[in-house]
């Protein structure tokens, strides 16, 4: 097992910075997860720990060794791609075999490793198949099974989902989850989509342009976001954010007034989940035409503009009107969450 530790850690190519002074522990048998947009630099940080990247400054230790300077295959980390990277000519036995064979494990255990890992991941009926026999949802099982067979200290996992259309990647993201309470392996996982993540992770790290946003649980993370960035990326749908201003304990924007919040007058961005919020008859702090409305089978989101932003309630699944109706919203004011207007840090706790 093994506790990660990551000390100002930073990648630059040039001017260009791609992490800048990643600084964190990560607990034996932990599930992290890194999430964030396309280039913030979830990948290249795991990459380091991995050793596939040099780091331009900062240590990465594991139980306290830095190895930085060791080579890949002797950080004693196993990887799981989103591009399977799977033998074609190999079938999956031997794919997941191999390897055992590279790293010169005793021959006679092999059978018994090779099929413990595919039973976990439930390979057995195909193992004398070739990766071009398989669905995409197997052959990321084969890869998860090559990782496992393994017995790493570290799992590393580079969007392992990405590649799979939605109803597999449901099925194998709790695969992946039964897997790590099983194993009970430290793993760090790298994913843009924050379902994954919420499902996932122990904790979740959130990064944007290559610095840490904020590190907590996933319902940390959901109830208190640390800025405007993270409550915009955390949600389905994200957090409804609207700008306006503070007068007198009161949020006032284009058809918006929300009364009895604790908060300096000035400019801030007001925002609030969709589900906190409700459709009423008349008297919400919120009244606009209907932008867009969206059956949902459970509920029906409706959406209304604000200023340049769109802003979503989800209603009862029987509720219908028409696009362009007036529709009234009710905010409660403890479900609000103020963040500045220029930096977006969150105001208050």
């Amino acid at each position: 097992m093994a506790e990660i530790q990551l000390r100002n850690l930073s990648k630059r190519w040039g001017s260009f910075v791609g992490v800048h002074e990643f600084d964190l522990t990560i607990a034996d048998k932990e599930f992290l997860v890194l999430l964030g947009p396309s280039g913030c630099g979830k990948t290249t940080t795991m990459r380091m720990i991995a050793g596939l990247e040099d780091a331009t400054e900062g240590d990465i230790l594991v139980d306290g060794v830095r190895v930085n300077d060791l080579e890949p295959k002797d950080r004693d980390v196993a990887m799981v791609f989103q591009s399977y990277a799977l033998y074609p000519n190999m079938n999956v036995y031997e794919n997941i075999r191999f390897p055992l064979r590279v790293r010169g494990v005793d021959p006679k255990t092999h059978d018994e490793k090779v099929r413990r890992a595919s039973a976990m991941v439930e390979l057995d009926d195909f193992l004398h198949r070739k990766p071009a026999e398989l669905s995409g949802g197997q052959r990321q099982r084969v890869a998860l099974a090559r990782a496992v067979v393994r017995e790493p200290n570290v799992f590393l996992m580079d969007e392992p989902l990405s590649n799979l259309d939605a109803k597999l990647r449901v099925s194998t993201r709790a695969q992946i989850k039964n897997l790590s309470h099983e194993l009970a392996v430290t793993t760090i996982y790298v994913t843009h989509d924050q379902i994954e993540a919420m499902t996932l992770a122990d904790r979740v790290v959130i990064m944007k342009a290559g610095v840490v946003q904020q590190v907590g649980t996933p319902v940390d993370i959901y109830d208190h976001p640390a800025n405007a960035f993270v409550a915009s990326f955390i949600g389905n749908p994200a957090m409804n954010l609207m700008d306006g201003v503070i007068k007198g304990g009161a949020f006032t924007a284009n058809n918006v007034k929300i009364a009895g919040l604790d908060a300096a007058d000035g400019a801030v961005t007001l925002g609030f989940r969709a589900e906190d919020a409700r459709v009423v008859e008349s008297g919400g702090q919120i009244n606009a035409p209907i932008y867009t409305m969206e059956l949902l089978g459970d509920a029906t989101m409706v959406s209304v503009r604000i200023g340049g932003a769109l802003v979503s309630v989800k209603a009862d699944k029987n509720y219908r009107a028409e696009i362009d109706d007036v529709v009234s919203i009710e905010v409660p004011k403890e479900q609000c969450h103020l963040f500045e207007a220029e930096t977006g840090a969150r105001i208050g706790d």
